[in-house]
């Protein structure tokens, strides 16, 4: 089972992918608390070049504040990571974490029931996309 859900584009460049996403996101009630830019921070901190390479750490209010309630230790597998990178060949891929596998590691329905909801918002993010 993957862990992530995908989706390449050819049809948007990069900084187009990130702001597309960012509102399709909004659109099923995730925020963005978070934007790791990979490249800059490997150039920063190691000197390293790499790839357009952002992790948007999102989070849906709702979802979130019922896993919490479920089980309170959910919250080391919170935010829901959103990933935009550029390949080689000019093409960008999105990707999201996939609930499922990551929450359904534990034996808890609420907490699952909260994955499921969450993996069909994700789904049409990437859908969309």
């Amino acid at each position: 089972m993957n862990y992530y859900i995908s989706k390449t584009l050819t049809n948007l460049s990069y900084d187009e992918a990130l702001e597309k996403v960012k509102e399709e996101l909004k659109k099923e009630g995730f925020g963005v608390l978070t934007e790791i830019d990979v490249k800059d921070t490997l150039k920063n901190k190691l000197d390293l070049d790499f790839k357009k390479y952002k992790i948007l750490g999102a989070c849906n209010p709702h979802l979130a504040h019922q896993a919490l309630q479920a089980e309170d230790k959910i919250g080391a597998l919170l935010p829901c990571n959103v990933i935009v990178e550029e390949h080689e060949n000019g093409e960008v891929e999105v990707s999201a974490i996939d609930p499922i596998p990551t929450m359904g590691i534990m034996d808890n329905s609420e907490v699952k029931d909260v994955a499921k909801t969450a993996q069909d918002k994700l789904n049409r993010v990437i859908n969309n996309m």
